[in-house]
Formats: structure tokens, sequence, C-alpha cells
């Protein structure tokens, strides 16, 4: 299957990892004035990913960073079977990145009990120094992806390349469907797996991680046999 190549595993964060789509929720739960024709517009596609969610979180007072960071910890919620996952792919030596559209501010306390290194978590940057909050985008497209994407996870996938390294890619979103296409494998919940039946891109649907972990296990199994 890998054809002798190292696999590697690149996994979306908002809705993948966590339960909830957390900038959905943060927008939900506080409702900063104006926040809902920006949202509308960028699930529909008129304006990018990064001007929207720049935009929306731009409707925030820098002040407000602790109360929104502790509202994403209490309610983000972690996906079934993600420790024992992590587990597993440090067992059999796969490497394993986060890639995230969501921001640093509460991407990295979610992630602080797992363990993953700092340089594996590709994820939207934040300043607080200015009256209102500002997104800053460490990650933008380059290359192949021109599609404004904020944290670009095609750009990311781009330094693995497919003659050395078996592309696996985890996420539930329009925002993982670029990278999908460049995936070799890609595992798939919610509009991302819609998507994929749409446009005729393989993929295996889950529900936790266990699925995911179970599949790759025989899989794996199969080839090594």
């Amino acid at each position: 299957m890998t054809s002798g190549r190292k696999p590697v595993v690149f996994c979306d964060f908002d809705g993948t990892i966590t339960n909830n789509d957390n900038i959905v929720s943060i927008m939900k739960h506080f409702k900063p004035e104006g926040y809902e024709p920006i949202m509308k517009d960028t699930v529909e596609r008129r304006i990018s990913i990064r001007e929207g969610v720049g935009r929306m979180f731009a409707l925030f007072p820098s002040s407000m960073k602790e109360e929104i960071t502790s509202f994403v910890l209490e309610n983000a919620g972690i996906r079934e079977g993600f420790a024992a996952f992590l587990d597993y792919l440090k067992s059999e030596q796969i490497e394993f990145y986060v890639t995230s559209g969501g921001i640093d501010f509460f991407v990295d306390p979610l992630l602080k009990p797992f363990g993953i290194p700092a340089d594996h978590i590709y994820c939207n940057g934040s300043n607080f120094d200015s009256e209102r909050i500002e997104i800053t985008w460490p990650h933008p497209c380059k290359g192949s992806c021109h599609n404004d994407c904020g944290m670009c996870k095609v750009t990311v996938m781009d330094q693995f390349p497919t003659e050395q390294y078996y592309r696996i890619l985890i996420g539930d979103s329009l925002t993982d469907f670029e990278g999908a296409k460049q995936a070799d494998l890609v595992y798939s919940r919610s509009t991302l797996t819609e998507q994929c039946k749409k446009l005729g891109v393989f993929h295996v649907p889950f529900e936790t991680f266990t699925d995911i972990q179970n599949d790759m296990r025989n899989k794996f199994k199969q080839e090594v046999l």
C-alpha cells in the first residue's frame, strides 16, 4: 500500500480532534455584533477563510482572551480514542502533525496534555497587543494552493513529497478538501465525507479515533503480510 514510503499523518483540529468546531462555537456563544453576515459569507465561500476568520475575531476586544480560552477549554471536548491513537502512532513510529485552521491561544492549551511537539502543530497565530484581537497567519498558501486558506494544509503537506511519504489526512470540513485531493489515504467525517463522495475522492468515514486506529492497523498489517 505505501510502496516503501514513510507514512505520515496530517490531522485537522476543529470538529476532528475536538467534538465541536470551536470558531463556530465561539461566535455563536459570544455573538459579537456583526459576526453573522461574515460567517455566512465565509461558509458560502464568497470571502476566503483567512478574511472571514480575521474579520470575525476583530469584533472581539483583546481583553476577552481569557474568557474565550476558558469557554473553549470547557466546551470543545476531545474526540473518543485520540490519546490511544497517538500512542499507536508512536509505537509504529508514524509521525503525527496537527494542521488546524484554529487559533494558537485555544489550540495550544487544548493539546498540551497530549505532549505533541510544538513544531508538529500548525495553526494560526494571534496578537492581543491592540484594542481588538488580531489573527496572524504564519502558514499561508504557497505554490500549488491559491485559496487564501489562512493556515494552508496543502502547503504543509507539500513539505512531505509523495515520492517519499505516504500521506494520510484526517478531517471533517471543506477546509480539508484541497489536502484530501492530494493525500494517499483520507479519513473523513461530516462535510468532508459529503464532498469526497460528490467529487469521487476515495475516503474512509470515521466517527472516533478508534475507528481510524483499527482501519490503519488492518491496512498496514495486510501490507506486512
